[in-house]
């Protein structure tokens, strides 16, 4: 399935991307700013899974920002919407067969700690992964990667500090964190934002932690942002709302945007 979705894809286009991006919920406009593109619908490649998460478009679209040649996703796929892990590790395989090196993935997230606040860019400097399975798990492919993937590394440091610093020269306030990755569809409650807390945790979401594991098998170079949409349960005195992850996006996708298109141009 993963090299006929390939195959259909390279037919559409007479080059090949370098670098792979995955938007999350509320923060699609930075594949409004790709050059010469060529839109591809999840529905139209073999065997691709669909979003169906509020805010995802649902499509491909590959051509230029900053002068490099790009795949973005506009819209991932979640444990929480039925997937397995297969189908959510899909795309990360298909773009590696497509040539892409470096990975630049997007979340929405709930900021678990208490120096951040709503509307913060964080970059991912790890991750740690409570959804209770892992993507790798099953038969190795060895056409993608080894047994046992090294995990010390993932989040690729020169690429952390290469965006620490472009957000610097924007004027852009940026956090650095730890990112936990849950399932969802429920929010967390209070007293597991508390463990969380204990954990290290400083953001949780519902996604990427899949997409990454499977990156690091691929051996890819990654870079991986949260803005902070809402404060997890309890930290406010207020209740979580889809709407609220939206609103928050719209607003502060901008500034995620232009450091992800500066940082792009300085690969």
């Amino acid at each position: 399935m993963v090299f006929k979705a390939a195959e259909y894809i390279k037919s559409k286009i007479d080059f090949t991307p370098e670098i792979g991006i995955i938007l999350g919920s509320g923060l699609n406009g930075l594949g409004e700013k790709i050059e010469n593109p060529i839109i591809i619908d999840y529905k139209d490649i073999p065997s691709f899974p669909v979003s169906t998460a509020p805010g995802h478009k649902g499509r491909l679209i590959l051509g230029s920002l900053s002068g490099k040649r790009v795949v973005c996703m506009q819209g991932r796929f979640h444990y929480y919407e039925g997937w397995s892990t297969d189908e959510i590790i899909m795309p990360i395989r298909v773009m590696k067969l497509l040539g892409v090196k470096t990975l630049i993935l997007t979340n929405a997230a709930g900021g678990i700690n208490l120096d951040f606040n709503v509307g913060d860019i964080m970059i991912i400097t790890d991750h740690i992964n409570l959804t209770g399975t892992n993507p790798l798990i099953g038969k190795n492919d060895e056409r993608f990667g080894e047994r046992f993937t090294d995990m010390s590394y993932t989040y690729t440091p020169s690429l952390v500090s290469l965006a620490e610093k472009t957000a610097n020269e924007l004027g852009v306030d940026i956090k650095k964190g730890v990112y936990l990755g849950l399932t969802g569809p429920s929010y967390e409650t209070p007293a597991e934002i508390r463990a969380f807390r204990t954990l290290g945790a400083d953001t949780v979401g519902m996604s990427t932690v899949f997409e990454v594991i499977a990156a690091a098998h691929c051996k890819m170079n990654i870079l991986a942002f949260s803005l902070v949409t809402n404060m997890a349960a309890g930290v406010l005195d207020k209740k979580l709302t889809e709407e609220e992850v939206l609103e928050i996006g719209a607003l502060k996708g901008e500034q995620m945007q232009k450091i992800i298109a500066k940082t792009v141009e300085r690969l």
